[in-house]
Parts: C-alpha cells; structure tokens; sequence
C-alpha cells in the first residue's frame, strides 16, 4: 500500500502537501514518517503490548496510529503546533469508530516537546528529527530525571538522525547503540535512510 491508502486503511488523513517551514529557529518542517520505513523498522524491532511510546513531534499522528494499530499499545504524539495538533484529534475521532479503541490509549499533546512531562509509563520515545540538537538535549535530560524517579529501560528511535543527536547520544548520556536498521529505498530525495535505536544502559 502507499501511503495515501494506507491512510485509508487506519481511517486517518497524514497525507497532503506540507506546510511552510515554522518560524521557530529550533524547529524542523513537518514531514510524515514513510509507511514504508515503519513497515521496515517494525519488522526488526518488536513492541509489547506493556510499552508506551511517545512519538516527538508527531504532526497529524501517523506514528502514533500505526504503532497502535499494529501493537496495542498505548501511545502518546506531542506535537507544539495547534492545527497538527486539531488534526490529530480528528484522525483519532475517526479511528476510533473505526477499530473501537478505548480513549485512553491514544493522547495527543499540544506542547512543546522540552516541555512535555514524561510519565513513568512511557518507555520508546520516536524522533524523525523534529527540532535542533539544543531541543533534543532537553528533551533527553528530562526523560533520564523520569528515569532515575522510576527506573527503567527506555528506547529512542532516531529516523533519518541527525550526526548531533548521535554524537549527543554516544558522547553526553547513558545510552548506547543498540540497531541500525538500513532501509530500503522509501524515496526518492532520501537514497540513504536509516534508523538507529539507542537503550540506557
């Protein structure tokens, strides 16, 4: 399936022409995640029904949707812009009623993502290299707090990553490479993607 199908599968709109670039100068333009590169990274990396994961920056909530769909867990999009944000809440409405999900399993967040609060729950949290480096060390540093208050292990999917958020990673913090993923093509524009997982440690 493309992804315009796909959308019609899960009874959801992420598809279209993108908006401008944002104003903010930490943040990235939104741009969905490929089906195709879920479909690829999920072959490899499997979720438990137990987890919870937090996508950053999820637009119209396509990651969070599929992930659902896919795994029955609960999942979390946080996302700063307030039309994504109403377009996420429609998506949910209407997979809902398709699939008779109960509501607390799907939460959509209109925050920024430095400032969303990390529950004890969530455990994977996803980046398609939404907002600059500065950004993503917060966001980081506050989900290690969450973790030294409620030990655990926890997961970053990085799609397409940037080297900062790596060398972040590797150099700054506990968390160690886990799986590099190499995809296959899912575009045009992007001949080399990949997607990295990283566990504390």
């Amino acid at each position: 399936m493309n992804d315009q199908q796909f959308d019609q599968h899960l009874h959801i709109e992420t598809t279209g022409n993108q908006y401008g670039y944002p104003t903010l100068t930490h943040y990235h333009r939104y741009e969905p995640t490929p089906y195709a590169a879920l479909d690829q990274l999920f072959e490899k990396y499997s979720l438990e029904s137990t987890d919870c994961v937090v996508d950053m920056g999820c637009g119209k909530g396509r990651v969070p949707f599929y992930v659902h769909h896919r795994f029955h867990t609960n999942v979390v999009g946080v996302e700063m812009n307030s039309t994504f944000y109403e377009n996420a809440l429609t998506n949910k409405i209407q997979y809902m009623k398709k699939y008779s999900v109960k509501n607390n399993a799907i939460d959509f967040q209109c925050v920024f993502a430095q400032d969303y609060l990390v529950q004890q729950k969530d455990n994977v949290f996803f980046f398609f290299n939404p907002f600059s480096v500065q950004i993503f060390r917060k966001v980081v540093n506050n989900i290690l707090r969450s973790v030294e208050l409620e030990p655990r292990q926890i997961s970053l999917i990085l799609y397409y990553p940037s080297i900062d958020y790596v060398q972040f990673l590797q150099y700054e913090t506990n968390f160690e490479l886990e799986n590099e993923i190499f995809l296959e093509e899912v575009s045009v524009r992007n001949v080399n993607e990949r997607i990295l997982v990283f566990k504390n440690m």
